[in-house]
């Protein structure tokens, strides 16, 4: 029973820690990488589908991507999706090749920068400790159900703190990372 309630908090608090790295890989640092566009979709025939399947994303120098569509026809849209992103990068077309130049980030900027890995961070960690509260309270639920002891039930709170810990500090890490790499100049 115990050890059912570990595993399902550890696998979700996994997928929250590797939420927040996803939500990372699109805060841009002013250095080349493909996955910076994995969010952005573009119309593909009628259908909306994300960038990595309507072309190849890849970095022809550090400062930037180069974008290959599969089909000429497609290269207006790509570029009107990038555009249109929330990221403010400016594309420029040469025939099929799209290459995005990624501008060099303001020391403000930077800042303003570091403030949403902090807040993307801080939600990782609300999320890891809401499901620390979820097992917690199935740990409780058993005890009123006499299935489990209240000595089971304080080794299982120690269990869970250790994992909730655990991943805490896995996403603090991974805070002070991205910060030390978007304040790179």
């Amino acid at each position: 029973m115990i050890n059912e309630i570990l595993i399902d908090a550890e696998q979700r608090m996994k997928k929250s820690s590797e939420t927040v790295a996803t939500e990372f890989t699109r805060i841009r640092t002013g250095r080349a990488s493909p996955a910076l566009l994995n969010h952005i979709m573009v119309d593909y025939y009628g259908n909306s589908v994300p960038i990595a399947q309507a072309a190849t994303v890849s970095v022809s120098d550090a400062r930037t991507l180069q974008v290959q569509a599969w089909e000429k026809s497609m290269v207006a849209a790509i570029e009107r999706a990038i555009m249109e992103s929330d990221l403010g990068l400016n594309p420029m077309t040469a025939g099929e090749v799209i290459r995005i130049p990624l501008p060099v980030l303001s020391e403000e900027r930077r800042i303003e920068m570091t403030k949403i890995v902090r807040h993307e961070g801080e939600n990782g960690k609300i999320a890891i400790r809401n499901i620390r509260r979820d097992a917690l309270g199935d740990a409780r639920d058993l005890v009123k159900e006499k299935e489990i002891g209240k000595d089971e039930e304080k080794r299982a709170e120690a269990e869970i703190q250790i994992l909730t810990d655990r991943f805490v500090g896995l996403v603090e890490q991974m805070v002070s990372e991205k910060e030390t790499e978007v304040m790179e100049v």
